[in-house]
């Protein structure tokens, strides 16, 4: 097998304040599933989900990171060897999208990318389906375009426009695994295969 057909393991990073939905975003896209009985996460949590892109074929670890302070320790050992990183914000909440410049500097700060000033930045605002929106897509957009980063926003809840924040984070993420190659050593590297039809839908 030549490197071409090997698969390749990329590792997405979710950051953003506690309840802006970045469960349920993650959960969306790998299990299409969306529920209102989603806790606050402990810690992390992650999902694995295989997709071709560009004739490579691409297991995703994506990991949702707690949003909360107390949790915030965790960064380091977690944000390293990432390889793109979702800052997501609820539209409804000017207080998380505010929040989102901190978010980032701490990933750079805990994760160490190779490249901090190229490193693969996705904002996706969540919860459209609300209608007492407290952030503008104009402002949102000013702000990622200001950070060198593509702005998305959608739906958990009502399906609207998942997929492509999570396959943008994962093409970015692929040029960035190729123009590097993957060097980290220490950190978490979970290989996981094609999820299953159950809650649980990784085997590692």
């Amino acid at each position: 097998m030549n490197d071409r057909n090997k698969p390749v393991t990329l590792k997405i990073i979710l950051v953003g304040n506690s309840g802006v939905g970045k469960s349920s975003f993650m959960n969306r896209f790998v299990n299409h599933r969306f529920t209102n009985m989603y806790r606050t996460t402990i810690g992390t949590d992650f999902l694995c989900k295989t997709v071709t892109m560009d004739g490579d074929t691409v297991h995703l670890q994506i990991w949702d990171t707690a949003g909360t302070e107390r949790f915030q320790s965790l960064g380091t050992p977690l944000y390293r060897g990432a390889h793109s990183c979702l800052l997501v914000f609820d539209v409804t909440s000017r207080d998380s999208f505010s929040a989102l410049e901190e978010w980032r500097k701490e990933f750079l700060i805990q994760g160490e990318p190779q490249d901090p000033d190229h490193f693969p930045f996705i904002v996706l605002g969540n919860k459209t389906d609300l209608s007492d929106r407290e952030v503008s897509g104009a402002k949102a957009q000013q702000w990622s375009s200001k950070i060198g980063a593509q702005y998305f926003e959608g739906s958990a809840k009502a399906d609207l426009d998942v997929e492509k924040p999570f396959l943008t984070a994962a093409r970015s993420g692929l040029q960035q695994y190729k123009k590097h190659t993957l060097e980290n050593t220490g950190h978490f590297q979970i290989t996981c295969e094609q999820p299953r039809e159950t809650r649980n839908a990784c085997e590692c």
